[in-house]
């Protein structure tokens, strides 16, 4: 799957990931009022209008792109109707040819992990059938248990072909507290990247691992590091635009090769028609807002790669 993502990224010219990270608050009134008066202001109403809204979104985008990132939890909150709209939304994305990561961040050891593994990447067994329930393409997955709970994950991406992209430094501002303590003088992260090369060794593509890492655009400097310590390993950019990250703070995540790295956003795109230099569009072209904002990101990206050749 690796080579997929690689091969999608080289045909677009652009190493973007849109995370479909749904809100209510996302969802224009048209869309909300549709599914509401087909169902009710009920978690299924909620989980409808969050799937037509990811719909629009991904017909406007699917031909920009390489890969799309659904957020799990924004469709749990709504229980099994949103689980639902999960896995329509996965199902939909790939009839796309888009590749999916699964942003679940699993973390747990032995059967736990994997059940896990096998419910989001793998295979469960009903009886003489099998199924592949969520059936992503990567997901996310936290590595704080040790390769305990790594383990089960890697072996059903050998099995599956399919990958991972752990967390090594977040972009969140409280990541700090842990993830830069001091061990030997060096900072965690620093040892958790190396041990995700390692890892990676195991699921070699043809030139690189299905085994990423998440690292945060928020810290660029940091991310300097992480691209020499794991220089086989895709980086999962998240931080990108609404969490302040821009182009050329992305510009070292990126190998010589001009790949080894997917940039995330996600409200800054699927929510692009609710800011200022988008609100032109409105509510009822929500979805070509979304088109613009990829196409600015592409663009700002690009730039910041240029300009460092």
């Amino acid at each position: 799957m690796i080579d997929k993502l690689i091969t999608k990224i080289k045909k677009t010219h652009a190493p973007i990931v849109v995370g479909l990270d749904p809100m209510l608050s996302y969802v224009p009134e048209h869309i909300l009022q549709k599914s509401f008066g087909e169902f009710g202001e009920t978690l299924e109403g909620a989980a409808d209008a969050i799937w037509q809204f990811n719909k629009e979104i991904i017909d406007a985008v699917w031909d920009l792109i390489p890969a799309v990132k659904p957020q799990i939890a924004m469709y749990e909150q709504f229980g099994v109707p949103g689980l639902a709209a999960f896995e329509k939304t996965v199902s939909y994305c790939q009839k796309k040819d888009l590749v999916v990561i699964g942003d679940v961040k699993r973390g747990d050891i032995g059967s736990t992990s994997t059940a896990y593994a096998a419910g989001h990447i793998g295979r469960v067994k009903v009886g003489s059938r099998e199924f592949t329930p969520f059936h992503e393409d990567f997901i996310t997955v936290n590595p704080y248990l040790g390769t305990d709970g790594i383990k089960p994950f890697v072996e059903i991406c050998k099995e599956e072909h399919k990958g991972l992209f752990i967390l090594v430094k977040t972009s969140n501002p409280s990541s700090g507290e842990f993830q830069d303590r001091l061990i030997d003088g060096r900072p965690l992260y620093e040892w958790v990247g190396e041990q995700v090369a390692r890892w990676g060794a195991e699921c070699m593509g043809t030139s690189y691992s299905a085994i990423g890492a998440v690292v945060g655009a928020t810290y660029p400097e940091m991310g300097k590091v992480l691209r020499k310590l794991m220089p086989k390993s895709f980086i999962l950019v998240p931080g990108y635009g609404a969490q302040g990250g821009t182009g050329k703070d992305l510009v070292h995540y990126f190998n010589e090769d001009g790949l080894g790295a997917i940039v995330n956003s996600s409200r800054g795109i699927i929510a692009a028609y609710k800011q200022e230099q988008y609100a032109s569009f409105g509510p009822e072209h929500f979805a070509e807002a979304s088109r613009a904002a990829v196409e600015a990101m592409k663009a700002d990206i690009e730039g910041a790669l240029e300009g460092e050749k």
